[in-house]
């Protein structure tokens, strides 16, 4: 059984998909959360960190992650557990650090996420479950931003 985590990042009611690329051997063509393969000696957690700084080039702080919830697909050697998460905040501005895998990232709202086309099914109703409040607009707690100064 292949171990993959993905992480949703969430901010003013929207999520951050990712179009898998059309030659991609597993899922070509298709919307997905940011994310990949558990590697050996790492924690979902972990693997969640690395994969999120490697495709999207931001760092996630840990204490704003929860899990949401469990996906599976596949059977036999080919069986995939898909941990997801919810990821609250985070350092950096999404970027695709991955064109080889990824066509495209955008940012969708979480009532429009149906009418695409998504590796999991499923993905739109586990991300309505989400409490209202994490559908308003993120603290930028862990981000610097620019003010302007003052005289």
């Amino acid at each position: 059984m292949h171990v993959v985590v993905c992480g949703a990042l969430v901010e003013n009611g929207a999520v951050l998909l990712v179009h898998r690329s059309p030659t991609r051997r597993a899922y070509p063509d298709l919307w997905d959360l940011p994310g990949g393969h558990v590697e050996a000696g790492e924690s979902e957690l972990q693997a969640l960190a690395r994969e999120m700084h490697e495709e999207l080039g931001v760092h996630i702080v840990a204490e704003s992650s929860s899990r949401l919830g469990d996906l599976h697909a596949g059977s036999g050697e080919d069986a995939v557990h898909v941990g997801v998460w919810q990821i609250r905040d985070w350092v950096g501005s999404p970027t695709n650090r991955a064109p080889e895998e990824h066509d495209d990232i955008e940012w969708v709202g979480i009532s429009e996420l149906g009418g695409l086309p998504l590796v999991f099914g499923a993905l739109p109703a586990l991300l309505r479950s989400l409490p209202e409040p994490d559908r308003l607009p993120r603290r930028d707690e862990a981000r610097t931003t620019a003010s302007p100064s003052g005289p």
